[in-house]
């Protein structure tokens, strides 16, 4: 579990300068610093510990969280961590529509994976120069964009979010659909486009590792709570079935010993 020391060495109590605050995040902020807002790390260990639970646990109920980043210091470290867990994602740039027009997504998806059956059956070597060059760029593009969701079935059940800001219009996204979102809440954010906020730097490499490391750690802990619930399950059935057949047994003796007193 994250600690406080864990926020300072990562910078996370380090905001905005003064002039690019938004009001609403006075509650978040402890003092200013040579015009630097310092944000209150009491309150972000209290609601970074409440929301690693709340991840768990929808982890554990078997909901999908994606992960969304696009600003350049947070692509990589995004990327690196969804992977880890297997969740979707988008770390390049977010493409009016990625939700609200879902089924225009996998068109583009599919076009992806026939350009890819094309180059490995080598069915683009019979294309000209000049015509397998621009499918080659195509198929990069696609990949760069729709890499991290192409696998994704369905409408993802929580969105954590790097810089709320900058990625307005996955945020706008997610509020008509009406999917929770998850987000560092920095000092320059609207609190109130985010249902879990964790007041922090949205903008430091170590601080962005630090949010995608835990999240990605309590999907991992939830998933892993799913399957020691499965083995007590099976434990349980086991005693069940132990406990019944003993019982069986218990009165099969009985009916023999009824039997053998008749014969007499």
């Amino acid at each position: 579990m994250i600690t406080m020391k864990d926020l300072l060495e990562c910078g996370v109590h380090f905001g905005h300068q003064t002039r690019r605050w938004n009001p609403k995040t006075a509650r978040f902020i402890f003092g200013v610093r040579k015009n630097i807002h310092i944000i209150d790390l009491q309150k972000t260990l209290r609601y970074f510990r409440y929301t690693y639970n709340i991840v768990r646990d929808a982890s554990a109920e078997g909901k999908t969280i994606m992960f969304v980043g696009t600003k350049k210091q947070a692509s990589d470290t995004l990327k690196e961590y969804a992977t880890q867990v297997n969740v979707p994602y988008v770390n390049y740039r977010w493409l009016g529509g990625m939700l609200t027009n879902l089924s225009t997504i996998r068109k583009s998806v599919r076009k992806l994976e026939i350009m890819e059956e094309m180059e490995n059956s080598g069915q683009i070597d019979l294309l000209t120069k000049k015509e397998k060059l621009m499918i080659l760029r195509k198929k990069e593009k696609l990949e760069k964009y729709l890499g991290g969701v192409r696998h994704m079935k369905k409408m993802p059940d929580m969105m954590f979010i790097i810089d709320v800001v900058k990625e307005k219009i996955a945020v706008a996204e997610a509020r008509r659909l009406g999917i929770p979102i998850i987000a560092p809440l920095d000092t320059n954010c609207d609190p109130d486009l985010v249902d879990y906020p964790i007041p922090g730097n949205d903008d430091a490499i170590r601080s962005i590792a630090l949010f995608c490391k835990e999240m990605a750690e309590a999907i991992t802990e939830g998933r892993e709570l799913v399957g020691k619930s499965e083995e007590v399950v099976e434990e349980v059935v086991e005693e069940m079935i132990a406990a019944s057949g003993a019982e069986q047994e218990e009165i099969l003796e009985e009916v023999r010993q009824e039997q053998g007193e008749s014969h007499e």
